[in-house]
């Protein structure tokens, strides 16, 4: 296992703190959680949830004049990706000022939506093309992250996604591309109300309901799981609490992915200069794209599913 990473010192750190735990903890103590967006699979040039709400959010606009001056439907319709790059940024920086502007608007955008018709809407969205990579947004999932999780399950760690992003975005596709069941996807989600016509439906309210994110990521780990993580993996200046929860009393594995490659993938690290200092100090692993992997990406042609979604 591990076919895609190369043999560093950071590949041997992790299979020396697997094989350790594996022979030590008990089955049910080893519980292993990874963010998303960066971690898992790429994140630029804007998270592929964004891209999602962004297309929404500028179809609205192109329906109703009156958005168009009104952030964030203006940045969408416009397609003004340093608006939105900029309210990333900030909220990493600590400032959530664009960020409730921007959220204000994914809660507008969705609400009355069925978790039906919005699950189907994201799986036909992950098959589109990313605008850079030459390959759909499924195809964007990092293979030496994936083969960590089937390595630690093999060990008999549970893996869990604890993200930022939507809870209800990852769920569709989440079993086919990391192997992770929706139950085991932890994030952000919107107000719901069921309907008990029709059969029964659940439907988004454009209230918020929990921003998965800092220092949130330890106590819905903690809600949904019932257990510290022994292993955690981010980023992000965001991932920095869930990866401090990790271990406890016990030895931990905390890793963080550091995107130097500009080749293969992205090079940059705003957004992740805490966590980095953090990393640094407190002697985490930061894992090399560049230097660690000898794969990003699966081999592949962009194919394009020939469905698009009808929800509008």
């Amino acid at each position: 296992m591990l076919e895609s990473w190369n043999d560093t010192a950071n590949t041997h750190a992790i299979r020396s703190y697997v094989e350790q735990v594996a022979t030590k903890l008990p089955r049910e103590e080893r519980v292993a959680v990874f963010d998303n967006d960066g971690t898992l699979w790429s994140e630029k040039p804007m998270p592929v949830q964004l891209a999602f709400v962004l297309r929404e959010l500028a179809s609205a606009a192109e329906r109703d004049e009156s958005l168009r001056e009104r952030q964030p439907w203006k940045a969408a319709y416009e397609q003004d990706t340093a608006w939105l790059a900029g309210a990333i940024d900030k909220h990493y920086a600590g400032d959530d000022t664009d960020v409730k502007v921007l959220l204000g608007g994914i809660l507008s955008a969705f609400a009355g939506w069925t978790v039906d018709r919005y699950g189907v809407a994201a799986h036909a969205f992950v098959g589109e093309p990313h605008p850079t990579l030459g390959r759909t947004y499924r195809a964007c999932a990092f293979v030496p992250m994936v083969e960590l999780l089937r390595y630690l399950e093999a060990k008999g760690f549970t893996t869990y996604i604890a993200s930022g992003g939507d809870r209800d975005f990852i769920r569709p596709f989440a079993q086919k591309l990391y192997g992770i069941p929706p139950e085991r996807v932890i994030g952000s989600s919107n107000g719901l109300r069921f309907d008990p016509n029709n059969g029964g439906t659940l439907a988004y309210l454009a209230e918020p309901d929990v921003f998965d994110d800092g220092p949130t990521k330890p106590v819905r780990i903690w809600s949904r799981v019932g257990r510290r993580p022994l292993v955690a993996c981010g980023n992000s200046n965001g991932d920095v609490p869930m990866l401090q929860f990790a271990g406890g009393p016990r030895p931990a594995l905390r890793l963080l992915v550091l995107h130097d490659d500009g080749e293969r993938e992205f090079e940059y690290v705003k957004g992740a200069e805490t966590a980095l200092d953090k990393a640094r100090a407190e002697g985490w692993t930061v894992v090399s794209v560049r230097n660690d992997w000898a794969t990003v990406f699966a081999a592949a042609t962009l194919q394009v599913e020939n469905h698009r979604s009808t929800t509008r």
